[in-house]
């Protein structure tokens, strides 16, 4: 099996000793939480989305945060269903009622059509827009747009789309909030851990007071969602690498993958760019790491909803092994140095 098909996870070993010398500065503070190392974090991901950030113990806490700032609490929620179930569990769990949308068969992700339908007729409080796999939702300007004029607070679940971008715009810069997941597998992650993005300083201010109790006022009703400084500092390794990680697996694709599956690959649209959590193909593969999702969400929850795109979808992808491992790969690329 080629180096980049074996399981790695997105952290790049030449990041060891500044990591341990992070960690030292972590221990010598004795402030091993709300610390300068999660402020130094949230500043490095400003930098890269664009958007201030507050970083979460997990994607759920910043959620969590959106959702409860927006007040979904006996409202409608649209969610795209061919997602993780934490995105509809999420607003559930915020006291709302969800809705599923389709998606389209192009990208995996929401489509507009069927989001309009559906809003016209849920008249929704709120909706998640989830972009699926590494690449920014194809229709994400449309269903913002649609948002914007008719009030409905959009939450962008950017799990997967670290380091994406089209034509420059960052995940998360299209609706009035986006969550990240900075889980294991991530393209880059602290194992656990998230990060809400806004620009709008009144959800900033809340999920920050959400994050921590609602303290010092208790005016914000949260719970524990804080990050950890040591996580903070791995936060920051991470995202410093993001591009170059990014890069990387983006040029495997483009010189093994591509060739391979030139007629069944997902096409991106022109200047996107992809953060390749997943490479994905619209083939059933016997060598793969399985789908996306295997099952779409309305049917694990049992709603009574025709999603015809959404069912063909998880029947018919597959996703190719990329995983990131600059030193293990030099000798393909022909340099002893991936930097």
């Amino acid at each position: 099996m080629p180096e980049y098909g074996r399981f790695a996870i997105g952290f790049d070993q030449r990041d060891r000793a500044r990591l341990h010398a992070l960690i030292d500065e972590v221990l010598d503070s004795n402030r091993w939480s709300e610390g300068d190392m999660t402020a130094r974090f949230e500043h490095a991901w400003e930098a890269w989305n664009g958007l201030p950030a507050v970083a979460t113990s997990s994607w759920s806490g910043a959620a969590l945060a959106a959702l409860h700032f927006v007040g979904v609490a006996g409202e409608t929620v649209l969610c795209p269903s061919n997602t993780f179930m934490a995105t509809p569990l999420a607003a559930i769990r915020a006291g709302a009622e969800v809705q599923f949308v389709d998606c389209n068969r192009e990208d995996l992700c929401m489509s507009f059509a069927d989001f309009e339908r559906r809003a016209h007729e849920h008249r929704p409080r709120a909706a998640f827009l989830v972009h699926i796999g590494g690449h920014i939702a194809f229709d994400s300007e449309r269903i913002a747009a649609y948002c914007a004029e008719h009030g409905i607070f959009l939450i962008e679940d950017c799990a997967h789309a670290h380091g994406a971008s089209w034509h420059g715009r960052r995940p998360g810069t299209y609706g009035d909030a986006g969550v990240y997941s900075m889980y294991a597998t991530k393209t880059v992650s602290t194992g656990e851990g998230g990060v809400l993005v806004s620009g709008r300083p009144e959800v900033l201010e809340f999920a920050r007071g959400f994050r921590n109790y609602g303290k010092p006022t208790h005016d914000v009703q949260g719970l524990n969602f804080r990050m950890s400084e040591f996580t903070a500092a791995l936060g920051l390794i991470q995202v410093e690498r993001l591009p170059e990680i990014v890069a990387w697996k983006n040029e495997v694709a483009s010189a093994f993958l591509d060739p391979q599956f030139a007629g069944s690959r997902l096409e991106l649209p022109e200047g996107m760019v992809s953060g390749r959590y997943k490479y994905i193909v619209f083939d059933w593969l016997e060598r793969s790491t399985g789908r996306v999702y295997e099952e779409p969400c309305h049917r694990i929850l049992g709603h009574p909803v025709d999603l015809p795109n959404t069912d063909w979808v998880a029947r018919h992808h597959s996703c190719p092994p990329l995983y990131y491992r600059p030193l293990d790969a030099r000798d393909e690329f022909g340099s002893e140095d991936a930097a």
